[in-house]
This record gives C-alpha cells, structure tokens and sequence, in this order.
C-alpha cells in the first residue's frame, strides 16, 4: 500500500482548496492511499505486446447508406407555417442584435 501521510494529503487540500478536519484528513490519506495502489496496479497489467484499445471487441458501423430520395418542396414544407419569408420559416426575434 502506498504511503500518503496525513500532511500530504493536508498540502493537497490546500492546494484544492477544501477545509478538511483532522478526522477527514486521516480518513482521506487511506482512501487516497488504495486509489494510488488501484492506479500503480492498472499501470503493471499495461504490456508493450498488447496494442491500445478504445473496445476490447471490434465495432462494426451499422448506419444505413445514403440514398437520394424525392423529399418536400419548400412550398409544401412552408404550407403550414404561421408566417414566412423568402422561402423560409418566420419567427419572432428572441435576441437584440447589437
């Protein structure tokens, strides 16, 4: 287990600034303590024989191809809209241009 001691994890707090009591301070240091360990082991099972991996399984796309298709006019697209201007869709302004 690595050694944290209560100090460095004091300097740590300070540095993040969050006031830690003594309790929380000797709390931490252990909690600190195994999550270093936990990184220390993950860094011995890296090898250099194995690549890097974003998935450990191989990802196949599985969008559709695109195809062209007869889609709506503007005229029809615009046929229900409350109001519109040149060809496009007319809403109230929401934001003061400057």
């Amino acid at each position: 287990m690595s050694a944290l001691t209560r100090d460095e994890v004091a300097h740590l707090a300070m540095l993040a600034r969050i006031n830690l009591s003594d309790a929380e301070l000797d709390k931490m240091a252990g909690e600190l303590a195994v999550i270093l360990d936990s990184v220390a082991r993950v860094g011995e099972v890296a090898a250099d024989d194995i690549p890097p991996t974003s998935h450990p399984l191989p990802l196949t796309n599985v969008t559709r191809r695109d195809e062209v298709r007869p889609s709506l006019g503007a005229d029809v697209a615009l046929a229900g809209a409350p109001a519109a201007e040149q060809q496009r869709f007319s809403v109230p302004r929401i934001l003061d241009e400057d």
